[in-house]
């Protein structure tokens, strides 16, 4: 099931943002994750944030502003299982037009939001960080 996340729901999401992005993003120091905690934690207080819950349990989500897909997130163990796939679907409902920025050595992001019929728009350096991130877009037909 996927509902409007909660403030009740902010430790769990919180949880699966950091272990997701230090498994998934390994060429990028752990410290990058955890020292930018507090800075994610607020602006996911700010965003339109969707939880995916099995049996009441939160596994994934999706952070959304104005159309720009912050991120989505699924729980190691549940990944997939087309949990993306239906966190992205419930978004393109709501918008007419996607964007999201992806790292360009995340390839199986990449190949996965290509399946989603995202397009990449242009290349450009995190200057945070000194990685290239790939901005994509997706438009409803």
């Amino acid at each position: 099931m996927i509902r409007i996340s909660t403030n009740n729901d902010l430790e769990k999401i919180m949880q699966i943002w950091l272990d997701t992005n230090i498994s998934i993003h390994n060429y990028i120091p752990q410290e990058y994750w955890t020292s930018n905690e507090k800075y994610v934690k607020e602006a996911i207080q700010e965003a339109e944030v969707y939880v995916y819950e099995d049996n009441k349990e939160i596994i994934g989500f999706i952070g959304i502003n104005k159309g720009h897909i912050e991120g989505i997130f699924v729980e190691e163990k549940y990944r997939n299982q087309g949990i993306g796939k239906e966190l992205i679907a419930y978004c393109k409902n709501k918008y007419n037009k996607l964007t999201l920025e992806v790292y360009k050595k995340n390839t199986k992001a990449i190949k996965f939001y290509e399946r989603e019929q995202f397009k990449p728009i242009k290349e450009d350096i995190d200057k945070a960080n000194n990685e290239v991130e790939i901005l994509m877009e997706w438009k409803k037909n």
